[in-house]
Parts: C-alpha cells; sequence; structure tokens
C-alpha cells in the first residue's frame, strides 16, 4: 500500500492498541513497509504524549492534527473542544518524538475572524516548523450545525483579500501551494494519500460510512463504493454474515468519467499529462480537447509538450476553478 489513513470522526479518540492488531495484520501480510505513509487523523484535546509514542511505536508516521485556528473566539464558534495552548504543545510533543510529517488544518473564512486573526494563525504555523499545511475556506454543507443556524461569516472582499495575503506569507514562509487548500514545504512533505485522490487514483473504504473507487480491471468502468454510515448498523451487518457483507456500489457513468478526473486533477498545480488522463479514465484525450482549446485561448489553461503533454490551470485559471471545470460539463 502507498499510504494507510485512519480518518473521518476523531480516530484519535482510540487508545494505540485499538490499532495494533490492524497494522500488524498488514504488516506480516507485506502489505505495508516503512515507505508506506500512515496517517492518524488527531484533535488536540484528545491526545496527550503516551498515546503520540504508542502510535509512533505503531508505525504510524504522519500526523493530521485538526486546529482549525488558535484563537479563542475562533475556536468556540467552530464547538472546537481544545485551546491554542494544547494544540501548540501537542504539535511540540509530537516533534519532539520524532514525527517529522505532520499536518496542521486550518480555516479562514470563519465567524468571528478578522485578517489579524488569520494572518496570526499562519505566524504560529511558521514558528512551529510544520512541514505540511492544510488551509481551507469554511464552507457550510446540509446536515451541519451552520447549515441550520448560519453564522456571520466574512464579506467575499474581505475572504479574498485574506486569502492573498494568506498565500503571500506562506509562500515567503518557504511553503509551496501543491493543492487548492495544500501547502508543503518540499515534495517529500506532500500528502501521498491525497495526491492519490487528486491523481483519480484506486483506494478501498473500509470501516463505517467508509467511501472507496475501484478498477476492476483496464476495461472496466471504476466502481464507488459505500459502507454502511451509523457503526452498529455497520457492525450488525458485518457480523450477520460476513461472507456477504460488502458496500454499496455504483458504476461510474463512461460520460461522468473525465469531469471527475479534471475536477480532482486540476485541483493540482501540475494538472494532468494526457497519457495519466487515458490511463486513468480510459477513454480518449479527443473527447476534452475542444475545451481545452477553449480554455487555453482564454488564458485559463496552458499546454506544456516536454517531457510530455501536460495541460495545467494558469494563475487566473487556478483563481477561477469553478469556472475552468464548468466548460467540462
Amino acid at each position: 500500500f502507498v499510504s494507510v489513513f485512519f480518518g473521518g470522526g476523531t480516530p484519535s479518540l482510540m487508545p494505540p492498541q485499538t490499532l495494533a492488531p490492524l497494522l500488524n495484520r498488514l504488516a506480516s501480510l507485506g502489505l505495508i513497509s516503512d515507505e508506506t505513509e500512515i496517517t492518524l487523523e488527531a484533535n488536540p484535546g484528545t491526545l496527550d504524549l503516551d498515546h503520540l509514542t504508542g502510535y509512533r511505536d505503531l508505525g504510524i508516521n504522519r500526523l493530521s492534527v485538526g486546529v482549525q485556528s488558535f484563537h479563542a473566539e475562533v475556536l468556540a464558534a467552530l464547538g472546537r473542544i481544545h485551546d491554542a495552548d494544547q494544540a501548540i504543545q501537542m504539535i511540540q510533543h509530537a516533534q519532539d518524538i520524532g514525527f517529522r510529517r505532520l499536518n496542521v488544518d486550518l480555516m479562514h473564512g470563519t465567524p468571528h475572524q478578522t485578517p489579524e486573526i488569520a494572518r496570526g494563525d499562519l505566524e504560529i504555523i511558521r514558528s512551529l516548523g510544520i512541514t505540511h499545511l492544510s488551509w481551507y475556506q469554511l464552507t457550510t454543507e446540509p446536515n451541519t450545525v451552520f447549515f441550520s443556524k448560519p453564522a456571520p461569516l466574512p464579506r467575499e472582499s474581505l475572504l479574498t483579500s485574506v486569502q492573498d495575503a494568506g498565500h503571500a506569507l506562506l509562500i515567503k514562509a518557504g511553503f509551496e501551494q501543491y493543492e487548492v487548500s495544500a501547502y508543503a514545504r518540499s515534495a517529500a512533505t506532500a500528502s501521498k494519500h491525497n495526491l492519490n485522490y487528486w491523481q483519480f487514483g484506486d483506494y478501498l473504504g473500509i470501516g463505517a460510512g467508509a467511501h472507496g473507487k475501484l478498477t476492476v480491471s483496464d476495461a472496466a468502468l471504476p466502481i464507488r463504493t459505500r459502507k454502511l454510515r451509523q457503526p452498529d448498523h455497520y457492525l450488525r451487518a458485518a457480523l450477520a454474515d460476513p461472507v456477504e457483507f460488502s458496500a454499496q456500489s455504483s458504476v461510474i457513468a463512461k460520460d461522468e468519467i473525465a469531469v471527475e478526473y479534471l475536477l480532482n486533477s486540476l485541483r493540482t498545480k501540475q494538472g494532468f499529462t494526457v497519457s495519466a488522463f487515458e490511463a486513468r479514465t480510459g477513454l480518449a484525450y479527443e473527447v476534452i480537447t475542444s475545451a481545452v482549446d477553449r480554455l487555453i485561448k482564454r488564458s485559463l489553461l496552458i499546454q506544456y509538450e516536454e517531457p510530455e503533454t501536460r495541460i495545467t490551470t494558469t494563475d487566473k485559471g487556478f483563481r477561477y476553478l469553478n469556472n475552468v471545470l464548468e466548460e467540462f460539463l
């Protein structure tokens, strides 16, 4: 396996010994090695030094820490259970015991956040020597508290200025933006797991609520899989008939594959190669050439020929990515 990712909810609530049988089994089968990126999503309010040490000893080599903000008022508005000191202490503990691949999740465009608060969050990231940052703008999704009880959010012009200023600060601090919301200090510290998503790779979804994508053969259309969402439903179904228990699945329609591929690959600064597009989608590149040509003429995409044909967004295209993707619908 290129990567193993424990995520969704707060897996750091589990003591390390809960994960030991799974990781030991994967190792005994030769499915993971020292080269496998093994990530645990962690909430600063749920971890102590003993837990961190236990996870490290199991072979977990990357932490993704859901900080969201270092400002008390913002954290309260987001319903987080930790404070800034807890988050900083946890990050420093992880670094002290040997975690070198460490991601921090931060949000901007949150209730009560000012440009000064957003800049202060990024300054703390710089001072802590973080190697990877996921910097997201808050979006309200259905079935969330913010969707049912909307909070006052910054106006659009303020969101734009914060994003521009924050991006400039991160670049000056030695980060490179390699995806819409992802910054890394080097290619070596980029997330292998997330890159596989963005390159339209396959992945197994295991556990309650897990999603997966599988290409059964070169000639077949990719399949999306989805496990039962509620843990008690998932366990009851698995125990009732372990042989027959499987995920719900659906084939990705042929006329949707190109858009799904581009929706992911154009999120990255590297874009995609013609050969990768054809290999991952099973489609001829000609199905999208007319849209690509239109976007190149509008200075939203650019084509490189060496060492192979590669299509990426321009700076303008990256900024207005939704408009670029609409051309392929």
